[in-house]
């Protein structure tokens, strides 16, 4: 097995990206492999895909946030009711590029997902983030105005089109060793994976992934 870091793919107006955030300490300790930290704009992996976002489904988006207050309480990480939701990440998540240093962004990233799902902050708000930024001890008008360059809305521009590239199609996601891991409750079959212990045979993939549809969904809108 590679040691690799492990790519953790994200964005903030996700709640599973903040319960799995929350996770990856304890999984570096566990297991001896870090992780990157990058910042993806869901919706436009939405957008590539055709799909909806969980919370433009009004019994989808109740359930999940019921469901993301239970995991969060089992395991005793902090949750809030958010400003709003969907809200539009853009700043929060062009922000999170400005720093290369592992620990300085690990710090950035912990701040501004607590602030949108422990704290109740508007991260679509130029003078909130700074707030927040200040607050973790960085400069939080630098990292800002960083935030609204047209080098910082490349970057994420640039992530999103990798992370498409690598198959990915929601957040949070997780690339490690030529697997996708998708989603919170994917992290049980991540941590399989890196005890060794992955139920999937090497010949899974092309065995059970080698199949033809026989029919497919009318779309809105078609004859």
């Amino acid at each position: 097995m590679s040691r690799e870091p492990i790519r953790f793919l994200f964005d903030y107006i996700s709640h599973n990206a903040y319960l799995a955030f929350t996770q990856l300490e304890l999984l570096e300790a566990r297991y001896g492999r870090a992780f990157t930290l990058e910042p993806v704009l869901f919706a436009g992996l939405l957008n590539h895909y055709g799909q909806l976002g969980p919370a433009e489904v009004p019994p989808k988006a109740r359930w999940m946030m019921l469901d993301v207050v239970r995991k969060a309480r089992r395991l005793g990480v902090p949750i809030a009711k958010p400003a709003s939701h969907p809200f539009v990440p853009l700043l929060a998540l062009r922000v999170s590029f400005a720093l290369h240093d592992r620990e300085l962004r690990k710090c950035l990233v912990a701040a501004l997902f607590r602030a949108v799902w422990a704290e109740s902050v508007d991260v679509s708000d130029a003078a909130e983030v700074a707030r927040v930024l200040d607050a973790a001890g960085l400069d939080g008008a630098a990292l800002v105005a960083f935030g609204q360059s047209r080098a910082a809305k490349s970057a994420l521009r640039e992530a999103t089109e990798r992370a498409i590239a690598a198959g990915v199609f929601g957040v949070p996601s997780f690339l490690v060793d030529d697997q996708l891991f998708w989603g919170f409750d994917d992290l049980a079959h991540l941590e399989l994976h890196l005890a060794g212990r992955d139920p999937l045979a090497p010949d899974d993939p092309a065995r059970f992934t080698s199949y033809s549809a026989s029919a497919r969904r009318r779309r809105p809108g078609e004859a």
